[in-house]
């Protein structure tokens, strides 16, 4: 019975990761398909991936770049729309963007000896009048969500690890290996 149960577990921890890696790929480019009513599959995704290349070339285009400025202009200026269009851009900005802001990984001290680490996002809090704080954002566990504390510099500590490596251990629960 023993047996039974261990490679039963053995083969959960295999097939699961990639089941589930599969399935979300299939959905992806199933979602998008039906979006663009699609009868092939994978077109609507491959057309998606072109539009987006297409897209990040034309916006060194003079014309295009001030078409984009305009339209970024009403979305951040428009109620409720500001408040969606900027968190997604920036959010996409922290990630990807040109000034990436989960690049520098840290320790806080917490309690005594008890730390967590995360991401500094602001290195200075002086307009919130917080001199001599730092923001640190605290992503979680089995989720893309986190939170964000506002701690004294001198409880935070840098370090010198990937920041790729990080999120992935503070992500899988301490489970990930950091490259060192």
């Amino acid at each position: 019975m023993n047996w039974i149960v261990k490679n039963f577990l053995r083969g959960v921890i295999i097939v699961v990761p990639i089941a589930l890696t599969v399935y979300l790929i299939y959905e992806g480019f199933t979602r998008i398909d039906r979006l663009l009513n699609l009868p092939y599959p994978g077109v609507g995704f491959a057309l998606t991936i072109l539009l987006m290349i297409l897209v990040g070339a034309l916006a060194s285009n003079f014309f295009v770049r001030k078409f984009l400025e305009l339209t970024e202009l009403l979305f951040t200026r428009a109620p409720l729309v500001r408040l969606i269009y900027a968190a997604i851009r920036d959010l996409l900005e922290a990630f990807v963007g040109d000034q990436k802001r989960f690049n520098q990984p840290v320790a806080v001290s917490l309690l005594d000896g008890v730390r967590t680490v995360g991401f500094m996002t602001q290195e200075n809090l002086e307009f919130l009048s917080m001199p001599g704080y730092v923001a640190v954002y605290l992503p979680f566990s089995y989720s893309m969500a986190g939170s964000l504390v506002l701690v004294p510099s001198a409880r935070v500590e840098r370090l010198s690890v990937d920041s790729a490596s990080l999120m992935a251990l503070v992500i899988s629960g301490g489970v990930s290996r950091v490259a060192a």
